[in-house]
Order: C-alpha cells, then structure tokens, then sequence
C-alpha cells in the first residue's frame, strides 16, 4: 500500500534518514504531477507540484506518521490546486499590476455553500463525495480509507449527489 509507505517514508525521514526522505519525495512527486496533469492546464503543472512539495516540507512535523500519508497530501495538493486556479483566473481577468479581491470572496462562499450543502447528506455520503470528488483520491483508495466497499463508496457518491442535485434545485425559483 502506498500511502502506508509514504507514512513510513515520512517518519524515517523526519528521524533523520535523507535517503528515505528524497525517496518520499520523488515518489509523491510523481504522484502529484498526475494529480495535477488531470486539473490544470499543462504550463502550471510544475509549479503547482512544487508549490505542494514545498508545503508538504514545511508541514512535515504536523503530519502524524500513524496515519495514512495520501489523504493528507491530497488535501493539501487540492489547496494548492485552489491557489493556481484563482492565480490563472487573477492572471486572465486582471490587467498587469491589478488583482481582483471579488475572486476571493467568491470563492469563499462557494465554500461554505458546499460545506452547507454536504452538512445535509449522511455522513458516509458527504465522506464519500469530499474524498473522491474534493480531495481527488480514487474509488480504491477512498474504499480502503472508509472501509466501505468500493460497490458502496460509488453508491454513497451517486446518491449523495443525487440528492445534492435535488436540493439546488428546491433553491432555484421556477
């Protein structure tokens, strides 16, 4: 399993051990570039992937080596892919000098919104959706984090945004 891997990577690498720790490196490094080559246009995958190891380093001693490394990294890899979507965004709207603030209070409240919106689902279908559709992490791996089956995690999904689907549309005047 990788991810336990990585936990281990991590932990050998924050005792001391270099090898263990550029080896951690390189391969969610890799990880991350495919994690970033499905969202982002090709010019800013390089970056991005940087900017999420650079995080991660700096991070390193919040991580707890007892968990499963992936989700956390995921997490952070979807902040980071939040960060170079307003950037691309600031970069297309803007002109040269000027920043947009509108963007980011956007942002903001879509957040929330979708936090609200998963706060109405049952728990397992809220977990689901957040792992697979938020995070990124694929069916196996949100299967082997929940402990549902892979069957179930699919269902949990479709469901969950099923009924998603069904309360934006209350909200939405006829």
């Amino acid at each position: 399993d990788a991810t336990a891997h990585w936990s281990a990577l991590m932990a050998s690498g924050r005792a001391g051990d270099r090898r263990a720790y550029d080896r951690l490196l390189v391969e969610t490094g890799d990880w991350l570039n495919r994690y970033f080559r499905r969202r982002l246009p090709p010019a800013h995958v390089e970056d991005a992937v940087q900017e999420t190891l650079i995080a991660l380093h700096h991070r390193r001693h919040d991580f707890d080596c007892s968990q499963p490394l992936r989700p956390w990294l995921a997490a952070i890899a979807r902040f980071k892919w939040v960060d170079r979507l307003r950037l691309m965004e600031r970069e297309r709207a803007a002109p040269a000098g000027e920043t947009s603030v509108a963007s980011h209070e956007i942002d903001v409240v879509s957040c929330h919104a979708v936090r609200g919106l998963l706060c109405q689902l049952r728990p397992a279908q809220a977990d689901a959706i957040r792992m697979v559709k938020l995070d990124g992490l694929s069916i196996n791996e949100a299967s082997a984090l929940s402990g549902q089956s892979q069957s179930l995690v699919k269902i949990n999904i479709h469901r969950g945004l099923k009924r998603l689907a069904a309360r934006c549309n209350e909200a939405v005047p006829a």
